[in-house]
């Protein structure tokens, strides 16, 4: 009993008569009649008579989680700059900052696995995290949208993997792995791993019924030739470090391909002001952005008779087509007092890969004064992502 007033004064501010709960609020959830459990929470999700209060925190900003550390953290907060979405800190220590071009944002710096769970809980509205992440902590709640799914970095996969040497030396397949007859209930395959949902979700779906996983976190390519471990699960990206440790990728044995993802929380998106609007924002740029990314603008001055003559003349060499066909603008020039037109400004798209052969081709056509510029943005007509996004949300 003192144990249980002990306990009361500490969560004191749980019990109030009051339907309004202020953040940080606590929930109390009763499981038996002597035992009570009290958890902090920033979000505004109550158990009141059995039923749950699924309201967002009231709150004016927005928040976007970004992973606070790794070469994640790199990747994300430069896709962001080279959006024009400059992300500020006041100090390099502190877990919060800014996007001035966003003034209703605020960005929390967070592991990636606590921004999947806090999009969860209702204190993120969104994030940007690796696919594998959402997958491993979201386990497929149907609040999580994933607003954008292919963010073109932090590329890897989460694969099987097993040594090249012993019983496994000429197992190459996950078929052959999961019909091989020393898994018994007695001696079942051993697998470390830190992905303690997608593993054991992934072995089932491949009926192999006898394994076990035991949980890790870095180095697990040491486990098989320390003898604690058979296979491992893990991230890889080029393979190398596997390939360095006698270990080896085998058919079949990617679980998920990942890469950078922006996700959202559905309660947020259709419950708080503003959130949907910042959401298409960030979309909008983030498609403008990937799609600009490798292509440059080229403008040239070509003489001509008239703006279809130099177009056909454009049009005639198979890299300057752009992505819709050239731009081509009169060049207005003043000779002994009168203005007349005798070049045109052609300005086209070009990608990086075919740069070079682009210029060489302009000259062949008498293209002079070549200007080559990379492109921030191509906005292109409203994303299909955004469509889809709204159908997701029943808008």
């Amino acid at each position: 009993m003192a144990l249980q007033q002990s306990f009361f004064q500490q969560c004191s501010s749980a019990f109030t008569p009051s339907p309004a709960i202020s953040r940080p609020h606590f929930s109390i959830l009763v499981s038996k009649p002597t035992v009570i459990c009290c958890r902090a929470s920033q979000s505004q999700t109550a158990v009141v008579n059995d039923k749950i209060d699924d309201r967002v925190v009231e709150r004016n900003d927005i928040r976007l989680g970004l992973p606070s550390k790794g070469r994640m953290a790199e990747a994300t907060l430069g896709l962001l700059k080279d959006c024009q979405l400059n992300v500020r800190q006041s100090n390099p220590r502190q877990y919060v900052g800014q996007i001035p071009q966003l003034a209703n944002v605020e960005v929390w710096f967070q592991r990636e696995k606590d921004i999947v769970r806090k999009l969860l809980s209702g204190d993120l509205d969104l994030g940007m995290v690796g696919l594998d992440t959402v997958s491993e902590y979201g386990q497929g709640n149907e609040d999580l949208i994933l607003v954008h799914d292919a963010l073109d970095y932090g590329d890897c996969r989460l694969s099987l993997a097993i040594p090249k040497y012993g019983i496994f030396e000429n197992i190459n397949s996950l078929k052959e792995l999961v019909d091989m007859p020393q898994w018994t209930v007695e001696k079942p395959l051993r697998v470390a791993t830190g992905f303690t949902y997608l593993g054991p979700k992934f072995m089932r779906e491949n009926g192999l019924k006898h394994v076990t996983f035991s949980t890790a976190d870095g180095a697990l390519e040491a486990a098989p030739a320390m003898g604690i471990a058979d296979a491992i699960l893990d991230l890889v990206s080029s393979g190398t470090t596997l390939r360095e440790n006698n270990l080896k990728e085998i058919e079949g044995g990617v679980v998920l391909e990942s890469q950078g993802v922006l996700v959202a929380s559905r309660k947020s998106l259709l419950q708080r002001k503003g959130a949907l609007d910042t959401t298409h924002e960030i979309l909008e740029r983030l498609e403008a952005h990937l799609r600009a990314v490798g292509q440059f603008t080229v403008t040239a001055n070509m003489k001509g008779s008239s703006a279809e003559e130099v177009a056909e003349l454009v049009l005639s060499q198979p890299s300057l087509s752009g992505l819709q066909g050239p731009t081509v603008s009169p060049v207005f020039c003043k000779h002994e007092g009168k203005v007349s037109v005798d070049y045109y400004a052609i300005v086209i798209c070009v990608p990086k890969k075919a740069l070079y052969k682009s210029v060489q081709q302009l000259r062949a056509i008498r293209g002079s004064g070549v200007l080559i510029s990379p492109l921030t943005y191509i906005f292109d007509e409203e994303t299909p992502r955004w469509h889809e996004l709204l159908s997701k949300l029943g808008l």
